[in-house]
């Protein structure tokens, strides 16, 4: 073997040698976990709720850091530039990973290629409600209303988020045309539903039962294809006249790319071990949200792929491609 070739093959065992040590030993210091939302929310909650049990598995301490801003695209370009070492991961919501790059001109970051995924913990639905005077009981009674030219408006947190996609989803399937009408927040969109001057909302399940339980709105289904602990009565909208009708944000946890595989999969197990814990499971159905035993590594991969092509197919037949 010549001189050059003795050197590169050195060469490229020094530069591997830390990475297979770093696998070996990982982690050996705090793991950054950053929320692209607002502390005190769902997903800020959950997370510290976990953090805990993660730290005893791992052994190190976990860190939550709130980075909001720019629609999550701050958070997420922050964890896709930082070292690829499994000490900082972001805890993304769906829309981060897949509407993003549809609604956005111009994504500073790439979903598909800057991370890895390690763990998918939960799923979130939303109830389709409507405006108790309106004489809409049902999915059938909704398309009839539709058809008959009566003004018909629904509210939401905002262009491209959930609840918008969510209507639009139903829309496209039902065959019928809504007035989009988007707010600053699911409190004051439900609250416009209630007052009437919208006539229907995909709302948040931890703020509409009460308002159904006192007869201000009408829940007409769930946009998950289960029904949810906090509100067992209300059927799926797939069950209740929109077949196969799903539309769900989740939260998943990401590495950026490059991390290495024996690290992800460190992480991937702890995760899974703390989502199995009744104690965590019993505080996501206690939100509203519903609990998910983290498929494989590879298996969400492709659970985000096609996620991402779905609502991007949405956002682009409704018109809506494009406008962040």
């Amino acid at each position: 073997m010549s001189l050059r070739r003795i050197f590169a093959a050195m060469a490229f065992l020094f530069c591997a040698w830390p990475l297979a040590v770093s696998a070996e030993t990982f982690p050996s210091r705090p793991i950054v976990l950053v929320v692209p939302l607002a502390a005190g929310g769902a997903m800020d909650t959950i997370i510290r709720t976990m953090g805990p049990k993660l730290s005893e598995i791992l052994g190190q301490p976990i860190v939550v850091e709130d980075r909001t801003g720019g629609g999550t695209v701050i958070a997420a370009v922050a964890v896709a530039r930082a070292a690829p070492d499994g000490y900082t991961l972001l805890v993304a919501p769906s829309g981060t990973l897949t509407t993003n790059v549809a609604l956005y001109k111009k994504l500073p970051y790439d979903p598909e290629h800057d991370f890895v995924p390690v763990a998918l913990y939960a799923k979130v639905p939303f109830v389709l409600v409507v405006n108790s005077d309106l004489p809409i009981k049902s999915i059938s009674d909704l398309v009839k209303y539709a058809k008959t030219g009566a003004p018909l408006s629904f509210s939401s947190t905002g262009t491209g988020a959930a609840p918008h996609l969510a209507t639009e989803l139903l829309k496209s399937q039902l065959g019928i045309e809504m007035t989009h009408v988007p707010y600053r927040g699911a409190p004051p969109a439900l609250m416009d539903v209630i007052a009437g001057r919208e006539q229907l909302t995909f709302a948040d399940p931890s703020l509409a039962p009460p308002f159904i339980k006192d007869g201000k709105v009408r829940a007409l289904g769930v946009s998950s294809l289960s029904r949810i602990g906090i509100m067992p009565d209300v059927p799926p909208l797939a069950e209740a006249g929109v077949p196969g009708f799903e539309a769900v944000s989740w939260h998943m946890v990401m590495a950026p790319a490059g991390t290495p595989p024996e690290i992800v999969e460190k992480l991937h197990a702890a995760f899974k071990a703390v989502g199995k814990m009744p104690e965590i499971q019993e505080r996501l159905v206690a939100m509203g949200l519903i609990p998910v035993d983290t498929p494989s590594v590879s298996d969400l991969k492709k659970f985000q792929n096609a996620e991402l092509i779905k609502w991007r197919q949405l956002t682009e037949k409704a018109g809506i491609a494009g406008t962040q």
